[in-house]
């Protein structure tokens, strides 16, 4: 088997990020990230409020990576609120926001985000001459 670096479920049901990819999130501390629901990332280098995605997304829900944990509502950024660099965000579809988000919806999108980070960090190293 390989060796598989991906965001994990903490013990009391939230998500963490594993080293590796809290590194890449740090390490351009000037943008913050948004992954869409059909896994897309979007990076943004300036700051932006919650409502400049939400109004592109309407029947969507903004949300912090940090703030998901099993069997609890995922708390909505709200839109008049700035998203921070260094920061992961999910767009997700409204209908989520009115459920209890189970461990197998974490464990999903923990792994869109590895999937996502992953090739984005391989293509940013293919970029700088790091392979």
């Amino acid at each position: 088997m390989g060796n598989c670096a991906a965001p994990q479920i903490t013990r009391n049901g939230g998500l963490a990020m594993t080293a590796r990819h809290q590194n890449w999130l740090s390490s351009p501390p000037s943008t913050l990230m948004v992954i869409h629901m059909d896994g897309r990332l979007q990076e943004f280098a300036q700051t932006l409020k919650a409502s400049h995605l939400l109004s592109q997304n309407p029947n969507c829900f903004l949300c912090s990576s940090e703030s998901m944990f099993v069997d609890s509502m995922v708390p909505q950024v709200h839109e008049e609120e700035d998203l921070c660099f260094g920061q992961l965000y999910f767009l997700l579809p409204l209908s989520m926001s009115r459920v209890l988000l189970s461990l197998r919806e974490l464990c999903m999108l923990a792994v869109k985000a590895s999937v996502v980070l992953g090739s984005s960090s391989s293509l940013r190293r293919r970029k700088d001459g790091v392979l």
